[in-house]
């Protein structure tokens, strides 16, 4: 994790600010607390080579406080010298991974150097940075950051499903995909008519398959068609056929996509945008087994399984006369709803796993793996197109990879990041994390110099201390 550490951006800046302004440096600690081989200035570096068991024993203490309570906010905590030890937590899939602080400071009473003569002790503490409670905080929310940034590179763990089940197609282990799975097992073992609703996205023509290939008609074929796909005189040629001579065109008998499907299972996608006069002719079908091809004059039968689909509601457009009553009850027979994606969000983790390794298309390299920033930002993400947006994303994700190891935060698209961070935050505080991004941003590209990093920001020095002051980055210079 120290490689990691040293690399990202947000430490080099955290990093840089604390040492301009305060004089301070940045470490990063093992889980234990172990490591702490960092030092701040000399004042520091002679305490700890006169009592170093007992420097390690404070930061272990902190550590230890982070792993038992679990929170990751910030500590500024006297050592057993009197100085403040700024702190926070870095937690990975198996808890406290580490520990980020700057050590050194001097806040309020002033170091206790007992291990000193008096002449080196006065002279060490006035060395000694000294933090006023307003640097205090903001030197802290510094260490925060960083410790954050590391957080989100590390890898992200997904625990396997507990969920044991027969249909590897489906992946996911929420209560509501639970139910639906419950309920499948069941579905699959007859031969009725079945009505999978859900919105756009969320996978209804998986569960059809899913039907099909697990149930008796496995071996037979398992024909698709969205109803929505064609206008009424394609779309009744596409199912049911045509005789020669039917239209113009028509220049031989074509056999509809019903006859296809004869002895398998027929799945008609978006039933719901389906004319009237064609549901006339589906309700045949379902009642009788038998249909007319378009110009014919003999009736067809077939042995067909209907599974339909649709993401309207089909109860609430008989009641307004748009779809047919007596057909809605015939597809009614069984019904499965599939969960949008927002409503099974604990699901998002292994579902973007699942993507991964099905869009890695070079097998001589292992796929990479998911950061915890990544993952965090599609979890916070609402999915609106729902599982075939995040399918989507992910594969998005994986071309600007190039041979990169890890997915990290950052190649997630500004349009699922952005909806991430809006969600659930008053404007005045996205617009506020916004501007401090970029301030701290143009401060670490200019070494803290700040008539530079005006300049770059195109606001004058006066304007950027003002704004420095009143976000907590620190005291005007």
């Amino acid at each position: 994790m120290a490689l990691t550490f040293d690399s990202l951006a947000e430490v080099a800046v955290a990093r840089d600010l604390l040492r301009r302004w305060w004089g301070l440096e940045l470490g990063l600690t093992e889980g234990d607390g172990g490591g702490y081989v960092r030092v701040s200035h000399a004042t520091c570096e002679t305490v700890r080579g006169a009592d170093g068991p007992a420097c390690t024993a404070a930061m272990k203490a902190i550590a230890a406080a982070f792993a038992k309570s679990k929170s990751r906010e910030p500590v500024a905590q006297r050592c057993h010298a009197g100085f403040t030890i700024l702190a926070a937590p870095v937690f990975g899939a198996k808890g406290l991974a580490g520990v980020v602080y700057a050590s050194g400071a001097r806040h309020g009473e002033p170091p206790n150097l007992t291990m000193c003569s008096p002449e080196e002790a006065a002279t060490l503490a006035a060395a000694t940075p000294a933090l006023s409670d307003d640097d205090l905080a903001r030197a802290r929310d510094l260490v925060a950051a960083a410790a954050a940034a590391v957080e989100r590179s590390q890898p992200a763990e997904v625990p396997a499903t507990t969920h044991a089940h027969p249909f590897t197609e489906i992946v996911g282990d929420a209560p509501a995909v639970r139910d639906v799975v419950k309920l499948l097992q069941k579905v699959v073992r007859s031969e009725a008519t079945v009505l999978v609703h859900g919105e756009s996205g969320t996978g209804k023509e998986l569960i059809a398959r899913a039907i099909h290939y697990h149930g008796p008609r496995a071996k037979k074929p398992f024909v698709v068609q969205n109803c929505s796909a064609f206008n009424d005189n394609l779309l009744e040629s596409a199912l049911f056929g045509h005789v020669r001579g039917a239209f113009t065109g028509a220049v031989k008998d074509q056999a509809g996509l019903f006859q296809v499907a004869d002895g398998g299972t027929f799945f008609l996608d978006e039933i719901g945008d389906m004319s009237s006069a064609l549901q006339v002719k589906l309700l045949r079908v379902l009642q009788e087994g038998t249909f007319m091809p378009v110009g014919g004059t003999k009736p067809v039968k077939v042995d067909v399984r209907i599974i339909a689909a649709s993401h309207k509601d089909l109860a609430a457009m008989v009641a307004h006369k748009q779809f047919r009553e007596d057909l809605f009850y015939r597809v009614n027979v069984l019904k499965l709803t599939v969960p949008p994606l927002r409503e099974r969000a604990s699901d998002i983790p292994r579902l973007a796993q699942h993507f991964v390794k099905k869009h890695w298309k070079n097998a001589s390299q292992q796929a990479p793996r998911l950061s915890q920033g990544a993952l965090a930002r599609l979890v916070a993400y609402p999915w609106p197109g729902n599982i075939r947006e995040l399918e989507n994303e992910v594969e998005r994700m994986l071309v600007l990879a190039g041979d990169a190891t890890e997915l990290t935060g950052g190649m997630v698209s500004a349009r699922v990041a952005g909806g991430a961070s809006a969600i659930g935050k008053p404007l005045r505080d996205v617009l506020a994390n916004a501007e401090t991004d970029a301030i701290v941003a143009a401060l670490g590209r200019h070494a803290g110099d700040r008539p530079a990093a005006a300049a770059e920001l195109g606001v004058s020095h006066a304007y950027l201390d003002a704004r420095i002051a009143a976000l907590g980055l620190g005291s005007s210079s």
